[in-house]
């Protein structure tokens, strides 16, 4: 993911795109289908982080960087469940 959207940046600039790019449905698609996601990840998220800095800190990368941040984030917590954890501790505060 971190190579295809380096080298992507580098050969085009999205801002000089943007209005091509807004123009094509599948763009604006996959616009939706990516905040559709945020969302919810971000309401997981929420949930289960206790301090409002780390929140509003990991909103921004969401934002930002997309699937690489969300990505992360659920490797972070995924590494941290001890043996025989699963899914509801996974999702669950702790």
């Amino acid at each position: 993911m971190c190579y295809k959207v380096i080298s992507t940046s580098l050969e085009s600039n999205l801002f000089e795109q943007w209005d091509f790019l807004g123009s094509i449905p599948w763009m604006r698609a996959t616009l939706w289908d990516f905040y559709a996601n945020i969302f919810i990840i971000t309401l997981w998220m929420f949930y289960k982080e206790k301090s409002i800095i780390l929140k509003i800190s990991i909103t921004i990368l969401f934002v930002c960087l997309g699937s690489i941040a969300t990505l992360a984030y659920v490797l972070v917590h995924l590494f941290k469940l001890k043996p025989g954890e699963g899914v509801k501790e996974l999702l669950a505060k702790r």
